[in-house]
């Protein structure tokens, strides 16, 4: 291993991988507080029950069903600049949200926050397909994830401390958090040059039969990922009672282990292939999910939590199962077109579960999840060993194509 000196020299960092990757620990310093505090401070703030945690959830992913309008800003402003402001956004709806303890509050202050996140997620993807080679593609989006694991743990641990020995208000730990990822994005831009593509983006939004299996492992992807958000970790708060410290720990062993295990899932997707990784995630989130619904045991309420994350590192695959079979100049538009159709049931799936479920009967909404889970191993297996332009599926694919665009 070489000695950390070696890192610190800036012809090391200093480098579109090297951006990316502080790029990925300055969201989670804002995002992960929020998620942390959210379901105590609702609950004890606000009153919220299931149907409105449920409307909550479904208001902050409607940024992400009308991300695809970035490739609007996008004819005037370079995507890495945009990401930035992306963050500086973020940052501001997370500092201000704790000012504002109530129904209305939040709803504006959780939309402020999610345009800011989601369209920093769909540039940071967009910008790893562009910039890195296809051959450490998962490597890299692995480090990236562990940068971001490095980060969470820090602003857990930043918050179990403070609410286990200071008590201090939930307003200040909000400001705090949006605050350090404001900072951070100033480093970049001062720290990193702008760093142009190797292909000139599509500017406009771009839909093509022969990714349709993206297209569906991406939508699936949005529901199931929207079970997990919107309500694994609010049944440890009520049905298991689970204090701000307890749900802060439960993110820092999530983090601590993803730090360690997200770059080992890269090389696995780079050496065994993206159909083997996504068979993998599926068959655990079928476990996962019935052991929800099925759970009666704070303990093991938690170890299914922490599995459940652990599996969203395998999104990887799906990343590059996109970055190999697409046309290159297509990137940023189909990042953008696949965050859109990843939130269109994260829109509908929170305030439709948590109005037709009553809060005694939140097993349902874990088992429609392992229905789901169903669906997403069976389009698993419709993905070929070598995906490429003219393989991108073993069933319903298009004409062998001469060139990597349609």
């Amino acid at each position: 291993m070489k000695p950390l000196g070696h890192y610190l020299k800036p012809e090391v960092w200093r480098t579109p991988e090297g951006c990316l990757i502080i790029l990925s620990a300055a969201m989670p310093l804002a995002f992960a507080t929020w998620m942390s505090l959210l379901n105590n401070f609702v609950v004890e703030k606000a009153d919220f029950g299931l149907a409105e945690i449920g409307i909550l959830q479904s208001v902050r992913e409607i940024p992400g069903l009308l991300v695809v309008s970035a490739l609007l800003f996008l004819l005037f402003i370079k995507e890495r600049t945009f990401g930035l402001m992306a963050l500086i956004l973020l940052g501001v709806g997370v500092a201000v949200t704790g000012f504002y303890p109530s129904a209305f509050g939040l709803y504006v202050t959780t939309v402020i926050m999610s345009f800011g996140f989601h369209y920093y997620e769909t540039v940071q993807m967009s910008l790893t397909l562009q910039w890195v080679d296809k051959e450490r593609a998962p490597l890299s989006m692995g480090r990236q994830l562990s940068a971001r694991s490095i980060a969470s743990i820090i602003a857990y641990g930043m918050i179990w401390v403070i609410f286990t020995f200071f008590g201090l208000d939930y307003k200040w730990v909000y400001l705090a958090g949006g605050t350090m990822t404001i900072l951070m994005v100033l480093f970049v831009v001062l720290a990193f040059p702008s760093y142009s593509p190797k292909e000139v983006q599509h500017k406009k939004m771009i839909l093509r039969k022969r990714y349709w299996l993206f297209y569906a492992l991406t939508f699936m992807g949005g529901a199931r990922r929207q079970i997990f958000v919107a309500f694994a970790s609010f049944m440890m708060v009520v049905k298991f009672d689970f204090s701000v410290a307890e749900i802060t720990m439960l993110y820092l062993v999530n983090q601590a282990i993803n730090f360690w295990l997200a770059p080992k899932i890269g090389k696995f997707i780079s050496r065994w292939g993206e159909r083997r990784a996504l068979i993998c995630e599926y068959i655990g989130l079928i476990l996962v999910f019935s052991g929800y619904a099925l759970v009666a045991e704070a303990w093991i309420g938690a170890v299914l939590y922490v599995l459940d994350h652990l599996f969203f590192s395998f999104a990887i695959a799906q990343k590059s199962y996109l970055q190999k079979i697409a046309d290159p100049k297509d990137i940023a538009s189909t990042s953008g077109v696949s965050f859109s159709i990843n939130h269109i049931p994260a829109v509908f799936i929170p305030v439709l579960f948590g109005h037709a479920f009553p809060d005694e009967a939140m097993w349902m909404v874990f088992a429609a999840g392992a229905g789901m889970a169903v669906i997403s191993l069976i389009l698993a297996f419709n993905v070929p060993r070598d995906p490429r332009p003219g393989n991108e599926v073993v069933i319903g694919g298009t004409k062998p194509l001469p060139q990597a665009a349609e």
